[in-house]
Order: structure tokens, then sequence, then C-alpha cells
């Protein structure tokens, strides 16, 4: 039986590019979502088209001649709900496998909008593969590492809690790898963690040795980190409120488990955060 393509919405973002790129090293044809204003760097056996969840007139051509789907939710829309639509289409349009990028811990968690979002999914009787990754590492490398370029500070609301860290391109291998063999993969959950829990006070000290220069854990409270990162950073306000959801969980012991999910999916060990921040050492520089 001739498989479709896959489509893969937030194909501009760190997991997206990442399961992109493995599917195609896989042998499948991709179909990447692109917004008007984030047009995608060229890939081989890939066509991009652009989608909108918002925009119910842009599923019936992102969905042409798809039967898997890569689901991620971006993160200005902050109501599950606004993913509903493109869901019941996808119920309409008999998906084999949606991988959706949901949470660790999200089970048992029904505050953020995934939780929601994995119902509904459930609820329609889709084939489903729920991704419930730890913190990505980009996140440090990422929009926390301002504070790190800019004062040599982590200012992250997490307390003294543990995170099981997780490389995207780790995530986005597994999810490629459970596209490829979906027939596997109907209707589970899988929880990809790194090989290790840290707290941030081991990772200031892991991003110390291999920058040269001492980071510290600055520790911020719930009301001081959503201040600054609204009011200063000018970040989207329902982006940081679920961020606060996130770290508040993290406290609660939510993100400290290791899994070896993606050893059982790929056949691979996960990367370390020191690794990874040896080969991302540049987004730490001071500017």
């Amino acid at each position: 039986m001739k498989l479709g393509k896959i489509l893969v919405t937030g194909a501009s973002g760190n997991c997206g590019t990442f399961v992109s790129h493995t599917l195609v090293e896989l042998g499948e044809i991709v179909v990447r979502s692109y917004t008007t204003n984030n047009r995608l760097p060229a890939l081989e056996h890939s066509t991009d088209v652009k989608f909108d969840f918002t925009d119910p007139s842009t599923f019936e051509n992102a969905l042409k001649g798809v039967d898997r789907v890569f689901l991620m939710r971006p993160p200005h829309l902050g109501k599950p709900e606004d993913l509903f639509p493109f869901i019941e289409c996808m119920k309409n349009h008999g998906i084999k496998l949606v991988c959706f990028l949901s949470l660790m811990g999200i089970e048992k968690n029904s505050i953020p909008p995934h939780y929601k979002i994995e119902k509904y999914i459930e609820k329609l009787e889709i084939p489903f593969a729920h991704i419930r990754p730890g913190f990505f590492m980009q996140n440090i490398s990422g929009v926390h590492a301002v504070e790190i370029r800019e004062q040599d500070t982590i200012f992250v609301p997490a307390g003294k809690s543990k995170t099981s860290f997780i490389d995207a391109k780790d995530i986005g291998e597994a999810t490629a790898f459970i596209l490829h063999n979906y027939q596997n993969y109907v209707n589970t959950a899988h929880t990809i963690t790194g090989p290790e829990a840290l707290d941030y006070y081991q990772v200031a000290e892991i991003l110390s040795n291999v920058l040269g220069r001492k980071i510290t854990y600055a520790k911020p409270s719930f009301l001081n980190y959503r201040s600054v990162y609204i009011k200063k950073r000018k970040l989207n306000k329902t982006y940081v409120n679920v961020t606060v959801a996130l770290y508040f969980m993290t406290r609660m012991g939510t993100a400290k488990n290791v899994t070896d999910d993606f050893y059982q999916i790929t056949g691979k060990q996960p990367r370390s955060f020191e690794s990874f921040a040896m080969d991302n050492k540049n987004d730490f520089l001071k500017v």
C-alpha cells in the first residue's frame, strides 16, 4: 500500500525542523507548513504550504495527499479550542496517525492547553501518538540565553527542582521514527527525556565550565519572572503565562523523571546537556 505525505506543522521551529529533516532521511515525502511571515529554507523531497490554525480555508490544501501529521501548538495560541477545528478536519481526512507535541507529565496536569488537545484527539478517535518531552535544551540556549549573555545568570522560576532536559533534535528524531513506522505506535504516548535530571544550579555549573566564566542561577519568584518577561522583555503575555504554569508544575516535581523512551524508539542514547552546551556555546557568548 502506497503511503501518503506527512504534514509537519511548526516546521520552522526547533522540533519541526528536526522532524522534517529526519523524515526526509527516512525516505518520506514531507509537507511543511508556513505562515505568511515565515517562509522556510529549501529541503529536498519536501513541499511547503501556507497554513494557519485560525484560518480554516488553509486546512484542505495543507492536508491534500497527507495521511500522517506532526501537530504542534503555536506558542501564541493559548486556548486549546484554537486547534479543535483543524483536529476535526484531520478526523474527516482519515489520518492514519497524528503525533502531537505535548508535555511531560501532562496526563496528570490539566492546566496547560496540551491536556485538552490530547483529550480532544482521543475523543475524536484519531489514531495518535502523543509525544511528551521534557524541557527543551533549546529553551536555555534560546529564550533564556538573553540573561546568560547579558547578566551571567539563568532567570528561570524553577526553584530547586530538577529537570530531565532533552535536545529538540532528539525529540524530532524520535517523532520522525514514530511517524515513519506508524503502524507500531497507534494510540500510544511517549515521555522523551535526556539521560539525567539536573537542577538549575547544576545547569549553571555546566555552563560555567563550558563558557569559562561564572554563571549563576538567579532563582526568581514567579511574579518577578512574569514582570521581567512581559514588561521588560516584551514577550507575549499568553506565552509567558503558559511558561509560568509549566515552571509551577516543575516545582511540583513533574519534570524530573528520566525515561528510556528515546532509546526504545531509536536505539540510540539521548544527548547530555553538557554536550549540547559545548556544541552551542556561541549562543551564550557575550555580545
